[in-house]
């Protein structure tokens, strides 16, 4: 009974609220911005690779730039790049990869927003931790009541969708994964995964930075070229697969069956869905991370942010696709004629990405391949996930005692580490789906209230580049 009252929150969310807000906040900071996601987007890459260094050193508080970067990619690469991509495909077809890529497109414009705001709006607390992120941001917006409702609002969301039930998402998915891959039962993985996590959650935000700024580019690298070996191997279908994506997205009923409309709202919806649990602009998670950033200016870390979503989405997710596709819904394919039949009984979308990873390496390779990589991505995803959540956790209940409220938080996030490894997923992936979606809006509330700050941000780098 409450698996269908989420879902149908879930559904109406998705597909009258969500969709549309998502992309009039993008549609909104990309006019606004004159386009800073294609004007700027040079800069993101300057910055974030130009003094490339693993080994960022510690500072007194907060992070180096790239440091913050690749906390919030930690964040945003994870199962919603295997497992969600996997599971919009399946239900939307290919052709909701396209819409993921639109999404993706306008939110660089919003995660810019995002990132510009939790600078300029981002405190130092009494523990001499750096505090910033969208309640930071809300209440600037809003004083009084409004603001302390709609931040409490998204705290309260927040902590839940990431910091507990999306930890359990992500513990589940390494979980499952490792005992298809190596056979070791679920409650072994989870007592390592909790002592793991534990040594780092504890040892605070400079601990995770260093940790991330090494992983993150180093499972990129792992997976990048075990999806390009795959795409060498079907090379003859890459152009077939990349067709499939553009012709499903507007024909999506030839795929899905039903009527047009049905079926183009799926391929919508689920591009949407899944693309805001990948990337999470417009989410209001990341900006924790970028509000880390020690920068000489907010317009700094805004490019860097939207470097965030393209590796996410345009590199990382998009291999997911092209690879699954290529392998199992190209000509042979057991899913050449459409998600249905007998197949459904042995393909879903928390396996696909193995099947496909182990129609090319054979399917002992292709399991061990995936389960390594989606163990390095939902890893990360935790370590960055327990962040966010610990920011707002301490804003909720820390404000005389923040190191205590750390404590409690993070044992109790522990304990959803270790139950996502013993428990089945389905429920708990449709309520962190739920407050993912509730955070969207009093975010997207918040940064349309500031519109003005963002705006000055740009200008004020238009007149030193014309300069």
């Amino acid at each position: 009974m409450l698996m269908e009252i989420v879902q149908k929150i879930n559904s109406y969310l998705s597909d009258y609220i969500l969709v549309f807000l998502l992309i009039a906040v993008g549609l909104w900071f990309t006019v606004k911005t004159h386009f800073v996601q294609i004007r700027y987007l040079g800069e993101g890459f300057k910055r974030c690779f130009g003094n490339l260094s693993l080994n960022g050193g510690k500072h007194e508080s907060g992070m180096s730039s790239f440091q913050a970067l690749a906390t919030a990619i930690a964040a945003q690469v994870g199962t919603g790049n295997i497992v969600g991509a996997s599971g919009a495909i399946l239900t939307g077809g290919p052709g909701a990869i396209f819409w993921m890529w639109i999404i993706a497109f306008f939110g660089m414009a919003t995660i810019y927003a995002e990132a510009v705001l939790a600078q300029e709006t981002r405190v130092k607390g009494k523990d001499g931790e750096i505090q910033g992120g969208p309640v930071y941001y809300i209440t600037t917006a809003f004083k009084g009541a409004l603001g302390k409702f709609l931040a409490g609002f998204f705290a309260i969301a927040i902590i839940l969708a990431l910091g507990f039930f999306g930890c359990m998402v992500q513990s589940n998915s390494i979980g499952e994964t490792f005992s298809t891959a190596f056979h070791i039962p679920t409650w072994i993985v989870g007592v390592v995964l909790v002592v793991i996590c534990a040594f780092i959650f504890f040892g605070g935000i400079q601990r995770l930075a260093s940790v991330t700024e090494k992983l993150v580019p180093i499972m990129a690298a792992i997976f990048l070229l075990g999806g390009l070996v795959v795409l060498v191997m079907r090379a003859k279908y890459i152009p077939a697969t990349i067709g499939m994506i553009f012709q499903y997205a507007f024909q999506p009923q030839a795929i899905l069956g039903g009527g047009f409309g049905a079926a183009l709202k799926i391929a919508i919806s689920q591009g949407a869905k899944r693309g805001l649990f990948s990337n999470e602009a417009g989410m209001g998670s990341t900006p924790h991370a970028h509000a880390q950033a020690n920068v000489a200016h907010p317009h700094e870390q805004g490019v860097v942010a939207m470097i965030g979503v393209f590796i996410d989405t345009f590199v990382v997710l998009t291999l997911v696709a092209l690879v699954v596709i290529s392998t199992l819904y190209t000509e042979g394919g057991p899913l050449a004629a459409g998600y249905t039949g007998a197949v459904t009984e042995t393909i879903g979308k928390t396996n696909l990405c193995q099947t496909a990873f182990g129609s090319a390496f054979g399917t002992a390779a292709g399991n061990i391949f995936v389960a390594v990589c989606l163990f390095f991505f939902a890893f990360s995803t935790i370590l960055g996930w327990n962040m966010f959540g610990k920011i707002n956790a301490v804003y909720l209940f820390g404000k005389k005692n923040p190191k205590l409220a750390t404590i409690i938080y993070n044992v109790i996030a522990l304990g959803f580490v270790f139950a996502g490894t013993m428990t089945k997923a389905d429920l708990v992936w449709e309520l962190s789906d739920m407050f993912n979606q509730l955070m969207v809006i009093p975010n997207a509330i918040g940064l349309f209230a500031l519109t003005a700050l963002v705006v000055k941000n740009v200008k004020e780098r238009d007149r030193l580049v014309k300069k």
